[in-house]
């Protein structure tokens, strides 16, 4: 009788437990944290006058697409294209979004302007997500 009440009462517990976890849903982040999408992308920055042109880029292209803000990364990138290896500065771009078609929109508009006004044949995006606190 008592290892009879003992296997209902775990029963019971396990029942309500599971019932908890369908009415709340495990969250991949820590309190005070969301999940948000991130995206980097990756542009080629040769040319001796690049800076100034850069900056109106991100001013006229990228700002009023993510005027929450975003980050750019300055580093110094290579690639093999057919003509051998291509050494470059670069700029990396990172910004956490909530995904959405228009934010897709929105990177895919910069990545073509970037190639059309810098005649760059591609920019890199890398697409993940991050638990973000602010």
């Amino acid at each position: 009788m008592g290892l009879l009440l003992c296997l209902s009462a775990s029963l019971g517990l396990a029942d309500e437990a599971s019932a908890l976890q369908e009415a709340e849903p495990h969250s991949p982040c820590r309190p005070g944290s969301k999940l948000l999408a991130r995206v980097e992308l990756y542009f080629g920055a040769g040319g001796s006058r690049h800076a100034a042109a850069w900056r109106g880029f991100l001013a006229q292209v990228v700002t009023p697409r993510f005027p929450d803000g975003f980050t750019v990364l300055d580093g110094a990138g290579q690639w093999r294209g057919p003509r051998g290896v291509t050494r470059e500065a670069s700029h990396v771009l990172i910004v956490f979004y909530e995904p959405s078609a228009r934010s897709d929109q929105a990177l895919d508009a910069i990545r073509a302007a970037y190639k059309a006004r810098f005649r760059q044949q591609s920019v890199l995006r890398v697409d993940s997500t991050a638990c973000v606190a602010f």
